[in-house]
């Protein structure tokens, strides 16, 4: 049986580390983690990777409508979680060795952990990132509505948590570096949680051409229409509302918040911003990229 090592502080009864990352105890068993590096990918299989809150369910939503033509017009109710399920987390212990070809998966993976035939760039990743205070707040908020993240009792708490990587899927900083250092060995497309917010219909075209699906202009227009937050939170296929109790705290709060860039600002004190950006600065100070958090700039 794959050794399970256990993380320290508040998240100690919540979360294991396997070979560095940390996973929901509740969720999967290091037994299974050990299986996915040996999974064998195919050509046509698409992956979502993220960390946490960067736009996870928002991409899988635009994926599942640029992919099923029966989710972009309405005449299936498939939720998009069944269509594109979690690789790490498969909760309802599906065997994707039987789904036919193009397979969909998303994932809080880092890029060590992902399939090792991946890296021969066989299947396609679309990566996306996020402004990580706005990360941080919305993290902070949906931890009081998933079972199984470690309540913190107030942002300052959780912001020591995320700072130390003791939270689902440990450090932003080094999910975020590992997969830009590596991202040549992979057939992968970088999107910004903020360029998406900017310039949807850009996206989703990038989106098209890295999966190889062509649309006509006008099913380009309603999955724009229908990726709109506002649309994706009234949609239950797309909202996860159904979630059953034991992963939902119901009454709590929504899986889908707000939607936007900038929230931090809101919630995030002087001194926890400047602390934020001083460690920023640290350990990401040498990554050869700009990341640009104001909509208005790119």
């Amino acid at each position: 049986m794959a050794e399970m090592e256990t993380t320290t502080e508040t998240s100690n009864k919540y979360l294991f580390k396997f070979k560095g990352f940390n996973f929901q105890k509740k969720l999967v068993t290091p037994d299974y983690l050990e299986t996915m590096e040996d999974f064998e990918t195919r050509d046509g299989d698409v992956f979502i990777i993220t960390y946490p809150k960067s736009g996870t369910l928002w991409t899988q939503h635009i994926l599942a409508l640029i992919h099923y033509e029966g989710h972009r017009n309405g005449t299936e109710n498939t939720e998009t979680r069944q269509q594109i399920p979690f690789f790490d987390y498969n909760t309802c212990n599906l065997d994707f060795t039987q789904w036919p070809s193009p397979r969909m998966f998303c994932a809080h993976l880092p890029y060590y952990l992902v399939p090792k035939t991946l890296r021969n760039q066989k299947g396609k990743i679309i990566y996306v990132y996020r402004n990580p205070k706005d990360v941080l707040v919305s993290f902070f908020h949906f931890s009081k509505v998933l079972v199984g993240l470690g309540e913190s009792p107030d942002l300052e708490h959780f912001l020591e948590r995320f700072l130390s990587g003791n939270v689902t899927a440990s450090s932003w900083f080094d999910h975020v570096r590992g997969w830009y250092m590596h991202k040549d060995e992979f057939n992968i497309l970088f999107l910004s949680y903020e360029e998406m917010i900017k310039d949807l219909r850009t996206a989703v075209l990038k989106i098209c051409n890295l999966v190889g699906k062509q649309l006509s202009d006008q099913e380009v227009d309603i999955v724009v229409d229908w990726a709109t937050f506002k649309n994706m939170k009234a949609d239950l296929r797309a909202n996860y509302e159904s979630l059953p109790e034991v992963f939902l705290k119901k009454g709590q709060g929504h899986f889908l918040r707000k939607g936007t860039t900038g929230d931090w600002k809101n919630i995030m004190t002087v001194a926890q911003s400047e602390r934020f950006d001083k460690i920023f600065q640290e350990k990401m100070k040498d990554l050869p990229y700009k990341f640009i958090w104001d909509i208005n700039e790119i």
